[in-house]
Formats: structure tokens, sequence, C-alpha cells
């Protein structure tokens, strides 16, 4: 049979566990609250018992095909979620937590530190920003399609760091919901930041694809910050081309309002444990393959 190398019949990988332990807690959290017909609580029952079904047939019989299917189900599945999932994290978290979180960046710098960076806010900046800010969605795309293109084994490894980031993310989202101190303390800034036509699209997309709870991680510093890990390994010409770029989008997150400070804190904890579980996963797997030869 033609199997993936280093594949063991039923075992699954750490972002499937991680995956499949979001969906489960997100269902007995809506079960609990609002019962077994809140349509919520049955989307995330489908979800974990598809979840649980792909798995099980790429276990019994894992061929190439099912293993495509295995490795872009959490892409797939990954961006469905985040654009329903504002309803059912208020549902069972419905006291955003901006309050708590402005709380420990007036701890820390005694005002929140989006407003202490207004100090140095000017057009040129913001545009800079704004660009920077954009960086993750074609970074993303350019890593997935480049791993998928190099072969499975590549983006098994990439998959296993970057679906757990988002699955503890998306926990972290329905824990500590909240909207970011742009859209929860308006009241807090001298005025909009100014830009040109960067700062004006960037705007609108974010306007268009927040959750409205999709604060806490900071999910652009914690993949960005995973992808420059994998790529400093596996594409160093990637690396070199974005590692300014993205250094400039960590600071974009607070500068243009978006996150708190320990959002890109929480980040870039995230990112080291999925840069952890993705190489030690590889050395266990090159030390069982030497044990096995």
């Amino acid at each position: 049979m033609n199997r993936p190398p280093h594949f063991h019949v039923g075992a699954l990988l750490p972002h499937e566990w991680i995956f499949g332990g979001f969906f489960l807690v997100q269902w007995l959290r809506l079960l609990w609250l609002d019962g077994p017909a809140d349509p919520d609580a049955c989307a995330y029952l489908a979800l974990l018992l598809v979840n649980g079904a792909m798995l099980a047939s790429c276990g019994w019989h894992p061929t190439p095909a099912r293993w495509q299917v295995r490795l872009w189900f959490y892409p797939v599945v990954m961006n469905l979620v985040f654009f329903t999932m504002h309803s059912a994290i208020l549902k069972v978290a419905p006291h955003p937590c901006d309050a708590a979180l402005r709380a420990i960046d007036e701890w820390c710098f005694g005002a929140l530190l989006s407003v202490r960076a207004q100090t140095i806010a000017s057009p040129v900046l913001t545009e800079v920003m704004s660009l920077c800010y954009l960086v993750l969605f074609p970074y993303l795309l350019i890593s997935w399609i480049d791993c998928a293109r190099r072969g499975p084994h590549l983006l098994r490894r990439l998959s296993v760091g970057l679906f757990s980031i988002y699955g503890l993310g998306f926990l972290g989202y329905s824990l500590v919901p909240a909207a970011g101190p742009h859209l929860a303390f308006p009241d807090q800034f001298g005025g909009p930041l100014r830009g040109w036509a960067i700062t004006a699209f960037n705007a609108r997309v974010v306007a268009g694809g927040s959750n409205g709870v999709d604060v806490f991680p900071s999910l652009h510093c914690a993949v960005t910050a995973f992808l420059l890990h994998f790529d400093r390994r596996h594409s160093p010409r990637r690396f070199r081309w974005l590692v300014v770029p993205c250094a400039g989008l960590w600071l974009a997150t607070v500068y243009l309002r978006y996150h708190y400070f320990i959002d890109v804190l929480a980040g870039f904890a995230l990112a080291a444990f999925g840069c952890w579980l993705t190489d030690r996963r590889a050395e266990w797997q090159i030390l069982r393959h030497r044990s096995l030869s």
C-alpha cells in the first residue's frame, strides 16, 4: 500500500487533537447553556463528527487521496469556523473582555499602548503599518501552496504547527472575547489614523474580515512568527524577504489599534509552542525512522 512516510495508522497529529478538542469544548459549552437544539451547538457537533469520520477513514485506509483530504480539511474548516464563531462565542461568553485587556495595558504603560503610539503617528507611517498588517494573508497563502507543491511530508509538518496555533487561538477567542481598542475605546484616541489608499484598503479588509471577537491572542503575530521560524529552515530566501515586513506587522497590531499589548505577548507564546511542537515531532519522526532502519 502506498502510504506517506512515517505514517502510523490510527495516530492523530497534534493539531488534529487540538482542533477536535476545540470543537468538543465549544459544543459542550453550548450544550450546557443553550441545549442540544441550539443551531451553533448543532454546528459544532457536526464539525466534531465530520472531523472524527474523516480521521477514522484515513486511519483505516490511508490512501494518498484520503491523506490530501486530511491535510486540506483544516484550512477549510479554519476559515469556516472563524467567520461563523461570533454568535457561538457570545452565547457562552457574553461579556467581552476588552476592559480586562485594557487594564493590563494601563498597568504596564499607564495607558493603552495604542494611545501611547499616537505620539509617532503620521500618514506615511500609517501607510507603512497598514501595508505590513496585510502581509499575513499572502504569506499564509504562499507558504501553504509552496509546501503543498513540495509534497505531503512538508505540508504535514507545516500543518502540525500552523493549525495547532489556530485551534488554540480560536479557543482563546472563545474564552477571552474582545473587539480591540479601535472598537471598544474609540474615545481614547484623538481621531482616526490618517493615511491614503493602503490605509483605506486595510481598514476595509479588517472591517469585513473580523468576526468581532478575534483579539486575544493575536493570531497575526502568532502565525507570522511561526511561519518565519518554519521558513528559516525550509525556505531561507522567503525568510529573508519577509522578516522585516513581519516585524512591521507585529508593531502594526498595536499602532493600528487592533490589539492590546497582552494579545501580542500571547501570540508570540502561542507561536513558540507551535514551533516547539513542529520541531519535536520532526525529531521524533527522525528517531523512529532510525530505530526502524
